[in-house]
């Protein structure tokens, strides 16, 4: 019987290893296809093939044992359930972007802020528009569209390497306004679901992090500009850079930004119903929680269309845009969602889940390392919280976590890894919107989109213990 115990324990190691062994070669595969180009909707579930072959799942249903998971089920398990999940908030985002981009919203309130900062801030120019988009709720890649133009214009004027762009969009998009307290962006809804808290969760902390990520990654991206510059690095023209038509007329910039401040009033008036006591008999008595975004979305694009009346001969084909550009994120999103899922039934997935969930210490360490590891697994921000929350969240919260500080701690820690080369945001801002390579352009998106946000993850752990 000893002998027996020990040859099941060494065979459960060997499965282990070589889960371990698929579950890495299968990231790495991943990565090189996305960089290569290969389509997201195909990397996936290849990928996650060769996670479920390595970790001995079946093929499909008919081919496993009762009561056992299968790589057809667990994938599309998971892509259909985030996209059941957040397809309203996407389709939303997608048409108020579209809406605020056709209306000229977009554009007049990126000019303005150029307007004020000045030509010879023009990296602080874009990042703070960028940043502005972001928060008002616009959806990040619809953000990298509308700004490109504007941020060719500057680097041109300026004479700086565009190849810095991709991390000035990047940087203001997805770093300390993505993850922040009060953002409308589903990377700080999604734990609300889980852990019963509201957007504005841990705010004080959320302040002092995103205070320093905005400090930290403008000197270095500052810095790697001029650095650049001084080695005789100009910049380059190409053609169809001039995409911005320069007599479009736009409306004003104090009406443009209405439409953002809806948003977010209408997103904090419904998340904290009984602040407006006069309001009270039309609200609800309680948050809606993340489908308060929904009403804010709707109310923001509404008044983004009467902003846009001049341009309403261009609502139709912008809804439409909207409407598949949000059908392309989801699915993109849920794509790597899927990889995830798969990757979660590994004997080394399910290995590491157990070390970090019987990990001593403070559970808000656990959880930062199992959200970031799957955020960088996945690929993706949301994706590694939808994966992570459900099965850490009910055991952290019985520890005694405080589930405010849990939610922020989850929040930014899904916004460092998740930026490795093959995130969807990632790809799209390099190659589609500034036509750049990973090569020339990522060290900067990495630097600003992963060491920054993790170095914010580790104040935001170390606040929270002296707190």
């Amino acid at each position: 019987m000893r002998v027996f115990a020990e040859d099941a324990q060494c065979l459960g190691e060997d499965e282990v290893l070589i889960s371990a062994i698929g579950l890495a070669g299968a990231l790495i595969l991943l990565i090189w296809m996305t960089v290569r180009g290969v389509n997201i909707l195909l990397a996936g579930p290849v990928a996650a093939a060769i996670v479920a072959w390595t970790s001995g799942l079946a093929w499909l249903p008919p081919l496993a044992t009762e009561g056992a998971p299968d790589f057809a089920t667990a994938y599309m398990k998971g892509f259909t359930g985030f996209f059941g999940d957040w397809f309203l908030m996407f389709l939303l985002g997608a048409i108020f972007g579209e809406v605020m981009s056709a209306s000229g919203a977009a554009a007049s309130v990126a000019h303005w802020v150029v307007r004020k900062i000045g030509i010879c801030h023009a990296v602080l120019a874009v990042v703070a528009a960028c940043a502005i988009l972001t928060y008002g709720g616009v959806s990040v890649f619809i953000v990298g569209f509308a700004v490109y133009p504007l941020a060719v214009h500057l680097f041109r004027e300026a004479d700086m390497p565009r190849r810095f762009i991709p991390g000035a969009l990047c940087f203001g998009s997805v770093t300390f306004t993505m993850t922040s307290a009060g953002s409308p962006e589903i990377q700080n809804l999604i734990p609300m679901q889980y852990l019963g808290t509201d957007a504005y969760a841990g705010w004080q902390v959320s302040l002092v992090v995103a205070v320093m990520m905005a400090g930290l990654g403008y000197f270095l991206l500052d810095r790697m500009v001029k650095r650049a510059v001084a080695r005789g690095e100009r910049f380059e023209s190409r053609p169809g850079d001039d995409v911005s038509s320069a007599d479009r007329h736009l409306p004003h910039p104090l009406l443009c930004i209405l439409p953002l401040v809806a948003v977010l009033g209408v997103f904090m008036l419904f998340q904290y119903p009984q602040a407006i006591a006069g309001l009270a008999a039309l609200l609800p008595r309680e948050s809606l929680g993340k489908w308060a975004l929904i009403v804010a979305l709707g109310a923001g694009t509404a008044i983004a269309v009467l902003i846009g009346l001049r341009s309403r001969g261009a609502m139709p084909a912008a809804f439409s845009r909207g409407a598949t550009g949000a059908v392309v994120a989801i699915t993109n999103t849920c794509a790597v969602v899927g990889f995830g899922a798969v990757a979660s039934l590994s004997p080394a997935f399910q290995a590491a889940l157990d070390a970090v969930q019987h990990m001593p210490g403070d559970p808000l360490i656990g959880a930062a390392i199992a959200v970031t590891v799957i955020a960088g697994l996945t690929g993706s921000a949301s994706g590694g919280q939808s994966i992570a929350l459900p099965l850490l969240a009910p055991g952290y919260l019985a520890m005694g976590a405080d589930p405010s500080q849990l939610h922020r701690t989850v929040a930014i820690a899904s916004g460092a890894l998740d930026s490795l080369p093959h995130n969807g945001y990632v790809v799209t801002t390099i190659r589609a919107i500034c036509g750049e390579t990973h090569r020339d352009a990522y060290p900067a998106v990495g630097l600003l989109t992963v060491v920054v946000p993790t170095i914010g993850l580790v104040l935001a752990i170390a606040l929270f213990a002296i707190s």
